[in-house]
């Protein structure tokens, strides 16, 4: 069973939209764990400190090397630690697989001006980046990382293909997608979707992933074309051509 621990100063966060729909439903089933540990617990003064101003001067506070290395080793055991940070490796679509095929997490969630940098010395903490931007802390990273994984456990999706064809899974963004009523505002849906005939439904869905990729996310389109281009079979072809 995907075990999720996630350490953090607001516990009261989670299981938050991991209660409800397919996540809900398979943690109430039991799929799925999950337990928010308070890292305050592990502060060691009587007014619960878990972090102080930073060495060298500036502003806001950084989160204790001491107080957070005590959380982790109350938890700590065969599953990866990854810390939700911008200074982190970004999440990808692979990544997620991985951790959904293993025995789970343990998220540790930032906040202030995040973490003191010797617990990546001192512990195997991974940290990792949902995107190019800034939050109030790791919470709302933790809760993307957990859906993202809980929703590929067998047994979440309604069915198992579900999971194939949508973004980042083949290196390309999703096909567009359409569905009742035939005309909307004077909009219909693409006749070769209307067809019936399945080989052509399958390359124009193919053309316009490729199409798509290329004009909005040409950073996925040029890690997709080259590693194509340097595949056995891509060789082959741009010989043959």
């Amino acid at each position: 069973m995907f075990a999720a621990t996630v350490l953090t100063l607001y516990p009261e966060m989670f299981p938050g939209p991991l209660g409800v729909s397919l996540a809900g439903k398979a943690l109430g089933e039991g799929k799925w764990s999950l337990d928010a540990v308070n890292i305050r617990d592990f502060a060691i003064d009587k007014h619960r400190t878990v972090d102080d101003t930073p060495a060298g001067g500036g502003a806001g506070m950084v989160l204790r090397a001491d107080v957070l290395a005590a959380a982790i080793d109350s938890v700590a055991n065969d599953r990866p630690i990854l810390a939700m940070t911008p200074r982190g490796t970004p999440l990808t679509q692979a990544r997620i697989r991985d951790l959904a095929t293993g025995p789970g997490a343990i998220v540790l969630c930032g906040r202030f001006e995040g973490f003191d940098e010797r617990i990546f010395e001192g512990r195997a903490v991974d940290q990792v980046s949902i995107g190019d931007y800034v939050l109030s802390g790791g919470e709302m990273g933790a809760l993307v990382l957990l859906d993202a994984c809980i929703r590929l456990l067998p047994g979440v999706m309604g069915a198992p293909s579900s999971g194939v064809d949508e973004s980042f899974e083949m290196g390309l963004l999703e096909y567009p997608h359409y569905t009742r009523p035939q005309e909307w505002e004077g909009r219909t849906i693409p006749e070769v979707l209307r067809s019936g005939d399945h080989a052509r439904i399958d390359a124009w869905r193919k053309a316009q992933a490729e199409t798509d990729t290329r004009l909005r996310r040409p950073d996925l389109w040029e890690r997709h074309e080259g590693a194509r281009a340097r595949s056995p079979s891509g060789a082959r072809q741009k010989k043959d051509e």
